[in-house]
């Protein structure tokens, strides 16, 4: 179920009102049963998954606590395995069968994983949605469990609710169990305050996905969708726009799923802190996707060695943490080619910042020219790998980039109406000012602090932005595809 249907409007209610009327003792239950309807809305079976990943780790934690030292590691490597196994044949069965059929047909070798398999065609995989959430969320589960930070969850359905909490279920965050069971477990009373809140961001990620995201997709779209028709500026304009038609899309769904769940008395973790007012490439990376930075963090890069030891070890843990970032966002080269090439500029400011220091000390240039150097910068850099995300392959990004060079012409209009550029432009502006002023967490303070004459007019403005401003096309949000 998408956030921004109709169907979710009427969903959330009833599940609200039927949350505070059903007893403590059984609303988790409630939310359970509410949380398989949104997952099993459009593709029922796809339950099955969820159930497993959910059985698998249950199990394998209860059973780690129980054995002897020496098979605590098994159970743990069970569970790793079984939700890796799943993720990467629904995920990346068709990548790899693809990618290895282009390697035997590079040697003359013309070797189809379709011809030899009869009718079935082994490349069109289903995806299930929400699938590298939430087995990341339940392996660091068992992990968890196997250093012993956490104990076990024994009941089985506040479990099953940590694995499948609808707000957080399909796009994250990506939550820790030390984090979210014991408040899904809290003894939750009506706090009209807290409602307030979550409603309120529930209306500014609606806002950010419809009216900003959805709009600088039309020119996104139009420009990567025929780049040989456009060159030069439009090309530069949509990669700009898509930086940030990305982060709104994204920030928006988890402004939605905070909003949600904050009216049942559950704070989700902040997964954005104002990134794009960032002044390097490093600290963007601890304000993007901040659930799945910690993640990788704690159990990917940490235990290779993170940033300790020789240059030679660290720049190998960085490679290695963003192709896993780039593999994980996609099952594409160009995610892949995305990842390492944002590696490569974290390497480069790495391995420059004693140099970049001396200058800056040298030409005596104030901390504020520095940031705003280091935040034009910023943006320029990182908009120019996201080519490679927003491509559906490298060489269409090649071909885009090549176009990109090519400025015959200063027409930039190529939706046919200036107004539409200039709102767009406005609308960053606009966006960014709020996030700048509250962060990403704080935007209910824009309206429950002014007087009462001043929130009503905030609210009678936004239904008729919305109404008027809306993208009407149910588009479905970026990150549901990972």
């Amino acid at each position: 179920m998408l956030f921004n249907s109709f169907e979710f409007l009427i969903f959330l209610p009833i599940v609200l009102i039927g949350f505070y009327l059903t007893t403590h003792k059984y609303r988790w239950l409630w939310l359970l049963a509410a949380s398989y309807v949104f997952y099993m809305f459009h593709t029922p079976e796809l339950i099955l998954l969820l159930l497993i990943s959910t059985v698998v780790d249950y199990v394998c934690a209860l059973q780690i606590v129980k054995v002897s030292k020496t098979h605590k590691k098994n159970y743990a490597i069970l569970s790793v395995l079984i939700n890796l196994g799943m993720l990467g044949f629904f995920k990346y069965f068709s990548f790899f069968t693809t990618s290895v059929q282009e390697i035997f047909m590079f040697f003359g070798l013309n070797i189809s994983p379709n011809e030899t398999r009869g009718s079935y065609n082994f490349n069109q995989v289903l995806l299930p949605v929400g699938i590298s959430f939430y087995t990341f969320q339940t392996i660091s589960y068992t992990i968890d469990v196997y250093r012993g930070k956490i104990q076990p969850e024994k009941h089985f359905g506040y479990f099953a609710l940590y694995v499948s909490f609808f707000p957080q279920l399909v796009a994250g965050p990506i939550e820790r169990a030390a984090r979210l069971l014991p408040q899904l477990k809290q003894k939750v009373l009506v706090n009209i305050e807290a409602i307030k809140q979550g409603l309120i961001m529930i209306a500014w990620g609606l806002f950010l996905k419809v009216v900003v995201a959805d709009r600088l997709g039309l020119y996104v779209d139009a420009a990567f969708g025929d780049p040989e028709l456009n060159h030069g500026l439009p090309l530069y304009i949509a990669a700009f726009f898509f930086a940030f038609q990305i982060y709104y899309d994204f920030s928006a769904y988890t402004a939605i799923a905070i909003g949600a769940a904050k009216t049942m008395g559950v704070d989700l973790m902040q997964n954005f802190n104002r990134p794009y007012f960032s002044t390097t490439v490093g600290q963007f990376w601890t304000r993007w996707h901040i659930s799945l930075m910690e993640w990788l963090k704690d159990y990917v890069f940490i235990p290779m060695g993170g940033s300790k030891g020789s240059p030679v070890n660290i720049t190998r843990n960085i490679l290695v943490l963003f192709f896993i970032v780039g593999l994980w966002h996609g099952a594409n080269w160009t995610f892949v080619v995305w990842g390492l090439l944002n590696a490569l500029l974290l390497i480069v400011e790495y391995v420059t910042n004693p140099f970049r220091k001396k200058l800056f000390l040298a030409l005596k240039l104030p901390q504020k020219v520095i940031d705003l150097l280091g935040w034009s910068a910023l943006v320029v850099c990182l908009s120019i790998p996201l080519v490679f995300f927003r491509s559906p392959s490298i060489a269409d990004a090649l071909g885009y980039f090549k176009n990109m060079g090519t400025i015959d012409t200063l027409h930039i209009n190529i939706l046919g109406s200036y107004f539409e550029l200039g709102l767009c432009f406005m609308l960053i502006i606009m966006v960014q000012t709020i996030h700048y002023v509250k962060g990403n967490d704080a935007i209910y303070e824009l309206v429950t602090k002014p007087s009462r004459t001043v929130r009503w007019s905030i609210y009678l403005a936004y239904m008729v932005v919305v109404v008027l401003g809306a993208i009407h096309s149910q588009n479905s949000f970026i990150y549901f595809q990972f």
